[in-house]
């Protein structure tokens, strides 16, 4: 019974074993049924072709050997068929990389062909440029010979120039040297005459006048005129004091008297009049009075101002704008009065400047020019062109035959008024924001943070001052010992002109130089400094101290431009971009 089971039992796994290999051995087929018809075609014509090959190698070994023809056993075929198969599907894989790479070799291809296309242009282009700049190296060496041949020429033109200019300054100087010696020789004589015929006047006057004396008391009685010419005597006695203390000519004091006379009248070899002493020249001030309040105020012009002047008689001011014109103004009770329009300018007023007399207005334009006018004209009579730029400033020379601007054309020029007509230009480097002058000196600020000193014989620059900031202004004191500049870097530079290096510098805790044209001022006795401010503020500083004297508020709506002081030193005028005038005075 055991032997039985046992025996079933193996049966069956016999059985399980032979049906799961039939079950593989199933699978195995369908698998190589479906892969070979893939592939059929292929293999049977590899098949073909290698049984081919190998019956010509049979034939070829059977001609060349014993001609037996050797059996293969079915192991060989099989395994012979079995590698056939992998080699044909290698073969299969080979030939479809073999595709890929044809297509990416085309590409490539495609791309090289691009690629030497381009160069080929890139190339071409490379030539073209290559000629091009030979031919701008070429021009450019031509050029550089043009440049080279004509900056010799300019400066020999220069240097000629220079000569010709140095010869005509020494034939002028010959030609004035000996009339100005004449002059001056007959003023003297002319001088000296009428000086000793008014003197011998005096003394003939004097020697025949009679005062009564008190020697006890000291008194004098006053004397009864006995002429009109008694008018100088009184003067006289006025300035002196008794010239006798005798009543008659004849007493020995009148000796000490005339001694004395002779004495405090002696200037060097010379003999002054009494009406010389007592004289003092119009619109000397002897002290300036520091204003303390705003008195009038007046929008003065269309648009806003930019320079303001007061003349020498201290009663009648000038005023000019960007609307192109100068107004005149008259000070009467504390106000001031329109007193008439100067019309001619094309463009804004940068500056104005009355000559000694009072009579005459200079004023520089915008448009490249400066005008001068008569009070009682109200176009100008003159009009001095030739500046390639705005003209920032316009003075009278010493001599008042001629006038000196600067501009923004890095020039400034010396005119004579009779002509009309420029006779001399001095370059001066930088942007010229203001001018002052003596007879033989010039002095210029500018732009480039410098003021410069020029000799206006020979047109050199003497001296160079730096400062730290752009130069917006000059002035000069009234005895031309110090001048003053005022500089964006919110600093007035007080420069002793004796002494180039002595310098003073003014500041003030809220001022600020509000414009590349803010214009600031001595007063007319030379003990204070003026100048406006950006916050609309006056600022006044002592010269002697340095500190500062006094703020003047609150009146103006804009930045100031400009300030003058009336030489009688009574009044301030303040002027600034919003078109208004403040009077200040201490009154």
């Amino acid at each position: 019974m055991i032997m039985a089971a046992s025996q079933r039992a193996r049966n069956s796994e016999l059985k399980q074993s032979e049906t799961w290999k039939r079950h593989i051995i199933r699978q195995l087929k369908y698998r190589n049924r479906t892969q070979t018809s893939v592939f059929q075609d292929l293999i049977e014509s590899y098949h073909s072709l290698l049984e081919k090959s190998k019956q010509r190698a049979l034939i070829t070994k059977g001609i060349l050997g014993s001609g037996s023809r050797p059996s293969l056993s079915e192991d060989s075929l099989t395994s012979l068929k079995t590698t056939t198969g992998e080699l044909a599907y290698q073969v299969v894989e080979l030939q479809q990389r073999i595709q890929l790479k044809e297509v990416t070799l085309d590409e490539q291809h495609t791309k090289l062909y691009e690629v030497q296309n381009h160069l080929s242009v890139l190339a071409s282009e490379h030539s073209v440029l290559q000629e091009r700049v030979a031919e701008v190296q070429t021009r450019n060496r031509l050029l550089k010979q043009e440049y080279d041949s004509l900056l010799e020429q300019h400066q020999n033109m220069e240097r000629t120039y220079r000569q010709e200019k140095l010869r005509s300054s020494e034939i002028l100087d010959n030609m004035i040297g000996p009339k100005q010696q004449a002059a001056v020789r007959m003023n003297h004589r002319n001088e000296k005459r009428v000086r000793e015929a008014s003197l011998h006047k005096e003394l003939q006057m004097a020697a025949s006048k009679n005062v009564n004396i008190n020697e006890e008391s000291g008194k004098v009685s006053p004397p009864k005129p006995s002429s009109p010419k008694s008018d100088s005597s009184q003067r006289l006695e006025r300035s002196h004091g008794p010239l006798f203390r005798s009543a008659s000519a004849t007493s020995p004091r009148i000796i000490s008297s005339i001694r004395g006379l002779f004495e405090r009248k002696m200037r060097g070899k010379s003999v002054c009049r009494s009406e010389e002493d007592l004289y003092i020249p119009l619109g000397v001030c002897l002290v300036a009075r520091v204003p303390t309040k705003a008195i009038f105020t007046v929008d003065a012009h269309e648009l806003g101002i930019n320079a303001v002047r007061f003349s020498t008689s201290s009663n009648l001011l000038a005023t000019g704008g960007t609307d192109r014109v100068i107004k005149l103004w008259g000070i009467e009770a504390g106000t001031l009065q329109n007193r008439g329009t100067l019309d001619g300018s094309n463009e804004g007023i940068t500056s104005i400047e009355f000559d000694p007399t009072g009579t005459r207005i200079l004023a520089a334009s915008y448009d490249k020019s400066a005008l001068f006018w008569r009070l009682e004209d109200s176009v100008p009579k003159v009009t001095l062109t030739g500046h390639s730029r705005k003209v920032t400033a316009a003075r009278f020379k010493y001599s008042q035959r001629q006038v000196v601007t600067g501009s923004a054309d890095r020039t400034v020029k010396i005119w004579d008024l009779q002509r009309a007509a420029c006779i001399q230009t001095i370059e001066v480097l930088s942007f010229c924001s203001d001018v002052v002058c003596s007879e033989y000196l010039i002095i210029s600020s500018h732009y480039d943070r410098k003021i410069r000193f020029w000799d206006s014989r020979a047109g050199t620059c003497t001296q160079e001052v730096p400062l730290q900031g752009r130069v917006t202004s000059l002035d000069l004191c009234p005895n031309h010992r110090q001048l003053l500049s005022c500089s964006r870097d919110d600093i007035l530079q007080l420069v002793d002109l004796r002494k180039s290096n002595d310098r003073v510098a003014f500041r003030a805790e809220g001022f600020k130089c509000g414009s590349d044209s803010t214009k600031a001022i001595f007063s007319p006795d030379g003990s204070f400094l003026a100048a406006g401010s950006a916050d609309g503020a006056v600022y006044i500083w002592n010269v002697s101290t340095g500190n500062l004297e006094k703020r003047l508020p609150d009146m103006h709506r804009a930045s100031i431009s400009a300030v003058a002081w009336s030489l009688s030193g009574e009044y301030v005028v303040s002027v600034d971009k919003s078109r208004r005038a403040v009077l200040w005075s201490d009154i």
